[in-house]
């Protein structure tokens, strides 16, 4: 299919076209977290079964999206902003706190919302891998978001004092990969711990990257 099918316009029931669009766009995105994230999963559903759970026509479906991908697409991205949209929270509510207790807070609130609902974590580190080209090209560009938040996190430390001067970009790109590695295995029961032994982990492995036992590594 080209594209999508017009839309109707005008108002309609004390809504306009706009307000009845994305009522019906955050109910198809609704019903893929319920049908991607569960399931029988992305690759398991069709436009007729993601309709259905939605309430709506598959002739609806098509004058929001082209395909199933382009509502994982939008569905990734969405989880993906609610989690960065509870990082910065953090990150602001944490700004004087030193940096033990900062990092902590910060990851803790990335943590909670991330696995708050196990659906997101499917769609996060299961089902967007090996889609399609553009979808790895996604997933690429918002896991380079987190590590240019890292990076900015660093920096800040830097600022302070409270850790040495140099190039983390590196080592945010490997923490990032253990922070998706380590929750993927967690939710699927693959490691014997609790999520707060989880993060607890994850934040010491942070600490460990801005301030190692080793006064001349931070200099490396």
């Amino acid at each position: 299919m080209a594209g999508r099918l017009k839309a109707p316009t005008g108002r309609y029931g004390g809504k306009s076209a706009e307000e009845r669009q994305a009522e019906r766009r955050r109910r198809f995105l609704d019903a893929a977290l319920q049908l991607f994230g569960g399931s029988p999963g992305y690759r398991g559903t069709t436009v007729a079964a993601l309709s259905e759970a939605a309430g709506l026509s598959t002739r609806q479906f098509y004058e929001e999206f082209r395909t199933l991908e382009d509502v994982l697409a939008a569905l990734h991205l969405q989880v993906n902003a609610w989690a960065e949209e509870a990082v910065l929270a953090a990150v602001a509510g944490a700004e004087n706190l030193p940096l033990v207790e900062r990092v902590t807070e910060i990851f803790r609130a990335y943590a909670a919302n991330v696995t708050s609902d196990p659906r997101r974590i499917r769609i996060t580190f299961v089902e967007i891998i090996g889609v399609s080209p553009r979808m790895e090209e996604q997933r690429l560009a918002r896991r380079a978001g987190w590590v240019e938040l890292v990076c900015a996190e660093a920096a800040a430390a830097v600022s302070r004092g409270e850790a040495a001067p140099r190039d983390y970009r590196l080592a945010a790109t490997a923490f990032i990969g253990s922070v998706n590695g380590l929750l993927h295995d967690w939710s699927a029961g693959w490691v014997d711990a609790t999520l707060d032994e989880v993060v607890d982990e994850l934040v010491r492995l942070l600490l460990g990257i801005l301030q190692p036992a080793d006064p001349r590594a931070a200099g490396a």
